[in-house]
């Protein structure tokens, strides 16, 4: 009977982590809505997740080309018209690298961040003399990371697919000899406007679940700068399996 008490826990556990998450997103809205949250900081976490995760973005999109372009070409080698890697590329950064990848990254190098300093900042009871000054610290501290997280992340993706596709583009030429204008032709052969739309609809939602469930875990944290890293790394867990999931979700949904 204890698989039966294990189950009962883990199911509280995911209730209370999602009652909490849906709370906590509401009042961010409600925050954005009735304006009340800080401009500068908005605008210093747009520069913390988008203008210093380029570089790591940008090498992440190539490689992600790079290694779609030499694999592809591997596998049609003698098998199909090689112009057909250009589709494979272009499909494969747009609908799932590139938005996925970059949303690894975001983990990493923001939700990370946003829960340790956010647990730092719990757990030294900075949380609570914001509350005993009667300010609210969802408009301060949640809605300017959500808010950030939502309006870089496309941003962020879209650069992955250009630097995506034309890393691959060079690397069929490198790799399998196939030309960039023939590259081009299988690209718009099998594409479809849609394609594009999925990849940013993909990068709004792990946009926003990502910093939602980061600042969700920092504000949650307890035990001192050991429970910072436990939670961090609970946090880390929680959100690339979300992502995961969400992106597992997607294509029953959009694209029957």
């Amino acid at each position: 009977m204890r698989w039966i008490g294990g189950f009962g826990r883990g199911s509280e556990l995911v209730l209370d982590h999602a009652g909490a998450l849906g709370s906590l997103f509401a009042q961010v809205v409600g925050s954005i809505v009735r304006w009340r949250f800080s401009i500068r900081g908005f605008l210093r976490q747009v520069w913390v997740m988008g203008v210093e995760s380029l570089p790591i973005v940008f090498v992440t999109g190539a490689l992600a080309g790079i290694v779609t372009s030499q694999q592809g070409g591997y596998q049609m080698q003698g098998s199909m018209p090689l112009y057909i890697l250009g589709s494979l590329v272009v499909q494969t950064v747009v609908l799932e690298m590139g938005p996925v990848l970059t949303a690894i990254v975001l983990v990493g190098r923001v939700g990370a961040r946003i829960t340790a300093e956010l647990g730092t900042m719990k757990v030294s009871e900075q949380i609570d003399a914001y509350h005993s000054l009667g300010r609210d610290p969802i408009s301060i501290l949640a809605t300017p990371r959500v808010l950030a997280g939502l309006v870089t992340m496309p941003l962020l993706v879209g650069f992955a697919n250009i630097i995506g596709i034309l890393a691959g583009m060079v690397a069929a030429r490198l790799t399998s000899g196939l030309g960039f204008e023939s590259f081009l032709y299988g690209a718009r052969l099998f594409w479809h406007n849609w394609d594009l739309l999925y990849s940013f609809a993909k990068a709004v939602v792990f946009g926003t679940a990502i910093p939602l469930i980061s600042v969700h875990m920092g504000l949650r944290t307890r035990g001192g700068a050991e429970g910072v890293g436990r939670t961090t790394t609970d946090a880390v867990m929680f959100m690339l399996m979300t992502v995961l999931i969400l992106d597992a979700l997607f294509p029953p949904l959009f694209l029957d």
